[in-house]
């Protein structure tokens, strides 16, 4: 324990020290906060920002109540960079939409729908490129809370406003954020690509009732959601957790816990992203996936469509491995919801564990292609649960029993312990070449099955250390 408070003590230090020593090499530089040339976010520029450009935000006690758009195109030599100072003991500086105030020398329209915003703007009225938005809590952009708009008029978010909304712009990267108490997390739209999501933790948003908003909710040409940690919607919400329709979608390392479905990747309605041939292909990896007994849907991943025009639909390969799923559902769980026959799932070495009774997974429901090779499963798994199927099932090499040998489930320490069955058992076809923690795989004779590899490591010098030193200068 006291090694650990002397390394949070080291953290808090670096990450201060290197947020301002990364400002060497940028041509502008504006500091926000008590005491600097710039009080609040509303006293920035945005409206003229030019690449080579770091705006750093420095904590204070009280929430800035401001939001803006950001629209200017910058290179990955000469980026734009929006970054939070936190103070001596970690503190984001807080971004708050409730009763926020949006700078009047700024005009861009869709205000209702985002706290912070990038691309749609009419100053400078660029295409937003290489933007990164780092080591801020974003907050409060949802009904019934209400700002103040670029005309000076008082109006309501929509129930479609998020914390982070892209509108448009490409290599846009959202780096250790808290994205929280939002319509959606995080909300981005087909005039983005190159979108990375890191570090991140986006928890708590969603709208009471309402199945149509979520933690994040994203349609762009390439993504890769790595390291988040997607939390519970807020109470009463019945969103699903990360939906995404986009092409060259890459999910991994994360963990997510909760919505109706911890992942749902379903159809564009946008050309350019239906004929792009990574539309057709979809990686999901090294992640650790909760389902949480208050869910209403039983599925945990959803992969193909909704919409009922099954011509937009994935109708391609979903690869899933190196996964850990954990359900804590009284009622019957399906790992995989498939729309059609049309869409592929190939699945190796997960681990599936559920804390309820033993019958109550099934692997599909009654449409999809679904190969599984070398999985553990509990005892007394199923195919389907449904009363027929059209689809297909293939199992090799499954490992079954009652336990898959966690370190403490009861805590949700997914990490295994030494007697394992998963360990230096995995199929070599397919395997990460990390785990969740960032360790290199494998470590002993063998790959192990799930999120993490064995031994543990001792990250206590490691998982203090903040994205702003893991990052760089540029979006990766």
């Amino acid at each position: 324990m006291k090694r650990m408070v002397i390394t949070a003590l080291i953290f808090c230090a670096l990450l201060f020290q290197t947020a301002i020593l990364q400002a060497a090499g940028f041509l502008h530089v504006f500091e926000v906060g008590e005491g600097k040339a710039y009080p609040t976010p509303a006293d920035v520029p945005w409206e003229s920002l030019q690449a080579s450009t770091l705006v750093l935000i420095y904590y204070r006690a009280e929430p800035y109540r401001n939001k803006w758009v950001i629209s200017t195109t910058g290179t990955a030599e000469n980026p734009v960079v929006v970054r939070g100072v936190p103070d001596e003991n970690g503190n984001r500086p807080v971004i708050n939409g409730e009763n926020a105030v949006t700078r009047r020398q700024l005009d861009y329209w869709n205000e209702s729908r985002s706290v912070v915003k990038i691309g749609g703007s009419s100053h400078p009225g660029e295409e937003p490129a290489f933007i990164t938005v780092e080591n801020l809590e974003i907050r409060s952009g949802r009904p019934s809370y209400t700002f103040t708009n670029d005309s000076g008029t008082v109006e309501t978010y929509s129930s479609n406003a998020a914390a982070i909304h892209v509108e448009a712009g490409r290599n846009i990267s959202i780096r250790n954020c808290i994205l929280t108490d939002s319509g959606n997390g995080f909300f981005a739209g087909a005039g983005g690509s190159d979108l990375l999501l890191e570090y991140n933790h986006i928890h708590d948003n969603g709208i009471e009732g309402s199945i149509y908003h979520h933690n994040n909710y994203t349609e762009v040409d390439h993504i890769t959601f790595q390291f988040n940690h997607f939390g519970p919607l807020r109470a009463g919400c019945r969103g699903n957790n990360l939906k995404d329709r986009s092409a060259g979608t890459l999910i991994r390392y994360n963990l997510i816990e909760g919505g109706s479905r911890t992942i749902d990747l379903v159809e564009s309605d946008h050309e350019a992203l239906l004929t792009d041939p990574d539309y057709r292909e979809t990686n999901v990896y090294g992640n650790v996936l909760i389902k949480y007994d208050v869910q209403e849907n039983g599925q945990v991943l959803h992969y193909g469509g909704d919409s009922g025009d099954y011509s937009r639909y994935r109708k391609g390969m979903l690869l899933f491995y190196n996964n850990t799923v954990v359900s804590h559902r009284a009622d019957k769980t399906t790992l995989f919801g498939i729309s059609t026959n049309d869409e592929s799932v190939s699945a190796y070495n997960n681990i599936v564990y559920l804390t309820a009774v033993t019958g109550s997974l099934a692997i599909m429901g009654s449409e999809g292609v679904v190969s599984l090779v070398r999985n553990w499963l509990p005892e007394g798994w199923r195919t389907t649960h449904e009363s027929g199927i059209n689809g297909t099932l293939s199992s090799a090499d499954t490992l079954t029993g009652q336990t898959p040998g966690f370190v403490d489930s009861s805590s949700d320490d997914y990490h295994l312990i030494a007697d394992s069955p998963c360990i230096d058992t995995a199929d070599v076809t397919m395997v990460a070449n990390t785990d969740r923690d960032e360790v290199s795989r494998p470590q002993g004779g063998g790959y192990e099955i799930g999120a993490y590899e064995f031994p543990v490591q001792d990250k206590s010098i490691y998982i203090f250390l903040p994205a702003i030193i893991k990052g760089s200068k540029t979006s990766p």
